[in-house]
Parts: structure tokens; sequence; C-alpha cells
């Protein structure tokens, strides 16, 4: 990896990493064109610059990080499906990272359900005078099940943005308020993952230069500025026009990238 490639991966990164269109995905077909999805630190860096993006939300939101204890018990409680799941799951979420394929094919069917999402639940939408906070108030219940669907996310290209704004939408959320929540639990959940990770990998004896150090700050820093402006932009664009756009966009990044696999040549990260 040279600083260009860490440039784009950063870029790549705050933009998708809480648009409904997969942001591991994305990074695995980034760096399987530039061929260094292989690399040992390619796999840590997409890993660690989910800290930018961490901090974007944070301090985007950072009054809401401190309301309640309450807020944070809703947290946990979406937290844990994904931390059994992941530590039971670990080798085959592995194997399922080496392919371009799963995410071609998990990005078209996700595509598909953003085109018809906005159509099932436009009842949420509608502001209701006898409940005000009818599809606005985040229950424990809730909480639990859209951790549930943001397990969805581990295989690649379903997105955990996508996944657990749809699960917030099936409680009957609006999409501003299942939107918000799923970046308040990505917090978390980004944060635990890639602190186990970046674990695993300096435990096996992975060593930084000086050059990935600076790397990875600068793809912090990047993730950081990019993924804030992208919250912004999207939380504006979803509450006035829903998920359309972004069902299009999947399928069709998803079958370019099949017809290229097939047609062109295979990409590969292993």
């Amino acid at each position: 990896m040279n600083l260009i490639d860490a440039i784009i991966l950063a870029i790549i990164e705050g933009i998708t990493e809480y648009l409904p269109v997969s942001s591991t995905g994305h990074m695995i077909i980034a760096s399987s064109f530039m061929k260094i999805a292989s690399d040992d630190f390619t796999k840590l860096f997409t890993i660690a610059i989910q800290l930018g993006a961490i901090l974007a939300v944070v301090v985007l939101y950072w009054k809401r990080f401190f309301q309640s204890l309450d807020f944070y018990f809703k947290l946990l409680v979406a937290l844990l499906p994904a931390v059994v799941l992941g530590l039971l799951l670990s080798d085959i979420i592995d194997d399922l990272l080496e392919s371009p394929v799963t995410v071609a094919i998990s990005l078209i069917i996700g595509g598909f359900i953003l085109l018809k999402v906005d159509e099932w639940f436009k009842s949420n939408e509608v502001y209701d005078e006898a409940n005000p906070e009818a599809h606005t108030k985040v229950s424990y219940a809730t909480a639990l099940k859209i951790g549930f669907f943001q397990c969805l996310a581990m295989i690649p290209g379903t997105s955990r943005s996508g996944a657990s704004i749809v699960g917030g939408m099936t409680q009957k959320l609006n999409r501003k308020t299942a939107a918000e929540f799923s970046f308040f639990l990505a917090v978390p959940t980004m944060f635990g993952a890639t602190a186990k990770k970046s674990y695993d990998y300096f435990k096996a004896g992975f060593e930084l230069s000086s050059d990935q150090v600076n790397y990875l700050i600068i793809g912090n820093v990047i993730a950081f500025i990019v993924a804030f402006i992208a919250i912004k932009s999207f939380i504006d664009y979803l509450s006035k026009r829903g998920f359309k756009i972004f069902g299009y966009y999947r399928i069709l990044i998803g079958i370019a990238l099949l017809i290229i696999h097939y047609f062109i040549y295979p990409l590969t990260t292993i």
C-alpha cells in the first residue's frame, strides 16, 4: 500500500460507512482492483480507519451521547447479538471477507430490498397525534431486534447501516430515527470490532513501519472528515427522499462487479 491507496480507501470508508451500500464491500472491491487486498497491512488499515468514522458520529451527535444511562443500556442490548455471533462465527466471517462474489451478490439482494423498503414501511413516516413518540421511541425490545438485524452485515456486502436501519423500520421507527440509532449503534460495534481485529494482528507479531503509522493517522483523519459530511447529507436526503437511489446503486455496482469478475478478469483477495 502507498499513500494514494491509503487516501482512496479512507475516502471510500468515510463515504460508505453510514450509507446503506456496504463499506466493507466497497473496501474489498477497491483493494481488489488495487491488487493490495491480500496484504496484511491493508486488512488492518481497512479496520483501523473505522475509528475516524466512529469519531464523526460522536462529534456530530455529542449531546445525545450524554443524555442518559438509558441510552447506553439500549446500545448495549443492541450490541449483544453481534458480540455473541461475532465470536461464534469469526472463522466463517473471515472466509466470506475473501470473496468479492459474495459482496456482489449481497449488494444486489440488498439493492432490491431497498427499492421496496419505503413502500413497505410508509406508515412509519405518518405523524400520530394521539401518540407523538409512536415512530421515534426506541424500546429495549426494539434495540435488541435491531441488534439481530445488524448481524446480517456479517455477510460482506450486506451493509451494517442498511441492515440496522431496515431493522429499525420493521419495528415501526421512521427513517430518520432508525438511521440515527444505527449511527449510535455503530460506535460500540465498530470500536469493538476494530479493537479485536487490531489485537489479533499485533498478537500474531505484526509490526508497523513508520510509513504505515503515518498512513493510519492520515486515513483516520480523512475518514473522519468525509464521514462527518456524509452523515449530515445522508440524514437530510433520507428524510426527504428515502432509499431507492441506494437500491439502484447497489444493484448496478453488484452486476458490474460480477461482469468484471467473470468476463474481464477475476477479482480475488487471496
